[in-house]
């Protein structure tokens, strides 16, 4: 049965301990956990708190940047991943999100080869603390910061190449919903998605993402949801909202109207 989350990034004014509080009070089954924000609030005591919430952690974000962008080294960008899957494992998260980094100057083999390095040394991690790595494929028009994985063919070719249970992604709505036929490929790639994130949009992005609330947005959200459900899809669906028209919401309406709309999209009473 299809799962609810929040991801924190969505309520990115809350605090971690605002955020458990009221998640767990709207009734959810799930949170997206944002590394930044645990770790203000302490990594122990948020995994105590997080254990007596009785919320289910559906995604960690996030690690990577292993291309240098962000003036790490690969070998501190590694270690940050093997330290988050530690966390993952202690969060029994369902998933740690991996973003490759920007090209950042190097050439696209070059960016690649980095990649593919990093993931040889975290896959066998994954593995030892039983959390899944997620990549996620981000749309080209707001990727160029963060990855240069920026279709789900892209993504897909990442995971044939290691063909490994512990290598998979996480798959954003508002980056690959603008994909053409995205509905009807669904079905052949459903056992290969970690986590869904949930986000709409009135245009592919250009810049920043500027989301909107679920629903009020142009991507087909009913349809993808229905073509998940089809394929046998049981993971979380992890509400992601960000951007100008998210920023000045009440977070508790915007938490209702989450939660409303993903009943309506999956055909069931509010």
């Amino acid at each position: 049965m299809a799962r609810l989350s929040i991801n924190e990034m969505t309520t990115y004014r809350w605090s971690f301990e605002e955020d458990v509080e009221h998640y767990r009070a709207a009734g959810l089954d799930g949170i997206g956990v944002w590394r930044r924000k645990i770790s203000d609030f302490g990594e122990e005591r948020g995994i105590d708190l997080l254990s007596e919430s009785g919320l289910a952690v559906s995604n960690l974000l996030w690690a990577g940047g292993f291309t240098g962008s962000d003036g790490r080294t690969f070998k501190e960008s590694v270690d940050d991943a093997l330290d988050a899957l530690r966390l993952a494992h202690a969060l029994r998260a369902r998933c740690l999100v991996i973003y490759s980094g920007p090209r950042a100057g190097h050439t696209h083999n070059h960016a690649r080869r980095l990649l593919r390095d990093a993931l040889k040394l975290l896959l066998p991690a994954a593995e030892g603390a039983e959390v899944p790595l997620a990549i996620e494929p981000m749309h080209p028009g707001c990727a160029d910061e963060w990855t240069f994985v920026d279709s789900l063919d892209s993504g897909l070719t990442l995971c044939d190449e290691f063909a490994s249970p512990w290598l998979k992604l996480a798959f954003d709505t508002y980056h690959l919903g603008w994909e053409a036929d995205l509905p009807g490929r669904i079905a052949s790639i459903a056992d290969r998605i970690a986590v869904v994130h949930l986000g709409d949009g009135r245009a592919p992005p250009t810049g920043d993402q500027s989301r909107t609330r679920l629903g009020e947005g142009t991507l087909p959200l009913g349809e993808i949801v229905a073509a998940l459900s089809r394929a046998g899809y049981d993971g979380f669906f992890d509400v992601e909202l960000l951007g100008e028209e998210i920023e000045p919401v009440n977070y508790h309406e915007l938490i209702e109207h989450s939660r409303r709309a993903f009943c309506q999209l999956q055909g069931q009473p509010a």
